[in-house]
């Protein structure tokens, strides 16, 4: 069972539509400057383009009702070391929201499968910055985005890709969200002189793979998410203890809201015996384990409705 978290819904299709009704970020705007003339059929397609002589890919999902005559929310999805795309869409949902989501693929790392910018097992070629900057571009060339109204959502390596775009490229996103982040010490490079972001985050407890404390992965050591959205709220300037909140029995919210960047806002969930998996995947059908106790897509996409960019 998915349990309601602050009148969020489970992750059937129903339920995030009532979410998005009832959310900021789920309504388009109207604006006069989107002179877009793309006809784009509502799915998904798969679409390549070239950065600094690399091939690149990535699925582009068009919602249903899309409107080229009005902004809509944008939202760039990464997926996890070794994962595919569609396998990424397909456990996450986030293909029901009511947004253009844009699906990047990374590429085949030293291990020799999917992964980004920032591990320790990146393909010496990856330009995952760069690949961004080319996805946002082509993407607002061919459909009406709003631009205000712009996210990045990345699991494990790509969590740890969309902490480093929050430091790399500040100005292009509203706000960000992590699911079990692989946060390696590149991850941080840029971070210093960085302005204060808007940051959800997920982690379980139990998480065998990426540990909830941090510790030693290929050989390099990555930093505990405790620790990691300690320096989100400090770049925000956030006060240093968080409201805690139980939200079930297994699950507890940890959120900065007082922070002296206006609008920032820093929330963590953290999942007790929770593991190395998507809270409240779209696939799986029993509900049973701690990590499913709680819908991510649900969450982040109220998070992202009450972070438009200023």
């Amino acid at each position: 069972m998915v349990v309601s978290v602050l009148g969020i819904s489970g992750l059937g299709v129903a339920g995030l539509g009532a979410t998005a009704a009832a959310s900021p970020a789920g309504a388009v705007t109207e604006v006069a400057a989107c002179t877009t003339r793309t006809a784009l059929a509502p799915g998904t397609t798969v679409r390549t383009t070239k950065v600094k002589g690399v091939k690149r890919s990535y699925r582009l999902h068009i919602p249903q009702g899309y409107n080229r005559s009005r902004a809509n929310p944008l939202i760039l999805a990464y997926h996890g070391h070794a994962e595919n795309t569609a396998a990424f869409e397909r456990y996450t949902g986030l293909s029901r929201l009511p947004a253009i989501v844009v699906y990047p693929t990374g590429l085949a790392g030293t291990d020799g499968t999917s992964s980004w910018q920032g591990a320790p097992y990146s393909a010496p070629k990856a330009d995952d910055i760069a690949f961004t900057s080319a996805i946002l571009r082509e993407v607002r060339g061919l459909a009406c985005v709003d631009r205000a109204r712009t996210y990045a959502v990345g699991r494990s390596n790509g969590g740890g890709l969309v902490s480093m775009l929050t430091c790399r490229l500040p100005r292009e996103f509203a706000a960000y969200a992590v699911v079990n982040p692989a946060l390696y010490a590149q991850t941080w490079r840029a971070c210093p002189s960085a302005p204060p972001a808007s940051v959800i985050s997920f982690h379980g407890t139990a998480d065998p793979v990426i540990h909830y404390a941090g510790g030693v992965r290929f050989g390099s050591r990555y930093t505990g998410i405790a620790d990691a959205t300690q320096t989100w709220a400090r770049r925000a300037g956030c006060v240093p203890v968080p409201i805690t909140t139980p939200v079930n029995g297994v699950v507890v919210r940890e959120n900065w809201p007082l922070c002296s960047s206006l609008g920032e806002e820093i929330v963590h969930y953290r999942i007790s015996g929770g593991s190395h998996l998507w809270p409240g995947s779209a696939v799986r059908t029993s509900r049973t384990g701690p990590s499913d106790s709680i819908s991510a897509t649900s969450l982040i996409w109220q998070f992202f409705g009450r972070h438009p960019a200023f």
